[in-house]
């Protein structure tokens, strides 16, 4: 997908808000896939509002600023939407987020071994 001047922008937004660098965002091959949830999600007037103030100076974000914030930090780390309940965007977003990461770990299922990889031979 070629990269536009939306995508970079919700790239630097995402690195602000996750605190990972852009190549490591990038690495995911989720950005794209992330973006459109955003906007799809957060309505055209409040996502374009969010990628407008992200280079603001910090300042107290107001209540629906910072809820769309949280919302796609969150989307990042866990590779789900939040609301009731949590839409789970893809197996790969859960594979790739960031919770797992910044914890150093694989996520559990998702590994070369799969489900039950730790009973091998190694577990006996």
């Amino acid at each position: 997908m070629p990269i536009t001047d939306e995508t970079q922008r919700f790239t630097a937004l995402s690195a602000r808000l996750t605190g990972f660098d852009g190549e490591d965002l990038t690495a995911t091959g989720l950005v794209e896939v992330y973006r459109a949830v955003a906007a799809e999600e957060l309505g055209a007037q409040r996502y374009e509002r969010l990628l407008r103030e992200a280079g603001e100076p910090a300042g107290a974000p107001d209540g629906e600023r910072l809820s769309a914030a949280r919302a796609v930090t969150y989307l990042w780390y866990t590779g789900s939407w939040p609301g009731p309940p949590p839409r789970l965007v893809s197996p790969r977003a859960y594979a790739e987020g960031l919770v797992w990461k910044a914890a150093g770990l694989t996520a559990p299922a998702a590994g070369p071994g799969g489900y039950g990889s730790w009973a091998g031979e190694g577990g006996r």
